[in-house]
């Protein structure tokens, strides 16, 4: 007589229902804590955004904290030529940042037009803009977003770096970001809102700094060469965009500085 054969778990050992041998990479607790500091939260109570003003003065008053504020500026300059050069159909071949925390980003395609003109444009207002999202973002509880936003920007930023300095720089930013996202506590929305303003400083300053250089090759310059408008208004678009990302900032800083106010 043939043996019975009878329904239960498989030579291999699986269990007959689920999907066998389906591997967990990540744990349903590890995924729940990854989604609740990510997703939006509350509106941050003021006391909570603090560190953003604390962060600002230390940057205003320590001339080696605006340096290395100057650092995160030059990347996302940077990153804002990339990105803007992609948007009008160019290829973004890499980017480097030098000893001097200038970078230089190299992207192929048309030598002139409109793409030509609004890849090169970008890079200056980018730190006032981004600064300007980071730190509205953050006061109104998307902190955790914004950091894993970030860093997935930054692994790209990694792999288009074309120098062992930058590829440093860009980890070491990313490692900061992954340690303010995952353990930054009650002070993560004012730390990010201060990161953000940091952006906001180093972008005048970088508008200051190309304003006086004399150097025939900066952006301005080109843009003039590409377009038939002066480099000097072309300066003035620079402004208007940081005037306006800066204005947008302080109107939502009014809660946290009217006790300031005489």
């Amino acid at each position: 007589m043939r043996p019975t054969l009878q329904a239960g778990p498989s030579a291999r050992g699986q269990e007959p229902t689920g999907r066998p041998g389906r591997l967990r990479v990540v744990s349903p607790e590890a995924w729940n804590e990854i989604v609740a500091r990510t997703r939006p939260g509350e509106v941050p109570e003021l006391w909570a955004l603090w560190p953003a003003l604390a962060l600002l003065a230390i940057v205003l008053v320590w001339p080696q904290a605006r340096r290395w504020g100057r650092t995160l500026v030059t990347i996302v300059h940077e990153a804002g030529h990339a990105a803007v050069g992609i948007l009008v159909g160019r290829r973004f071949h890499g980017f480097v940042v030098g000893r001097d925390l200038s970078g230089h980003a190299v992207t192929s395609g048309r030598t002139r037009g409109a793409g030509r003109v609004l890849t090169t444009w970008a890079g200056y207002p980018a730190p006032a803009v981004l600064g300007a999202l980071v730190a509205l973002g953050a006061m109104r509880g998307w902190a955790g977003l914004i950091l894993v936003l970030c860093l997935l920007l930054l692994a790209v930023l990694l792999v288009m770096s074309r120098s062992p300095r930058t590829a440093f720089l860009v980890i070491l930013v990313g490692i900061a970001a992954g340690l303010l996202w995952w353990w930054g506590g009650p002070w993560r929305d004012g730390l990010v809102a201060g990161t953000g303003l940091i952006l906001l400083v180093g972008a005048w300053d970088s508008l200051r700094d190309v304003a006086r250089s004399r150097d025939g090759g900066q952006d301005h310059r080109t843009l003039a060469q590409l377009t038939p408008v002066p480099a000097g208004l072309w300066l003035a678009t620079w402004f208007l965009a940081d005037a306006a990302a800066t204005a947008a900032v302080l109107l939502a800083l009014r809660p946290i500085l009217g006790p300031l106010a005489p």
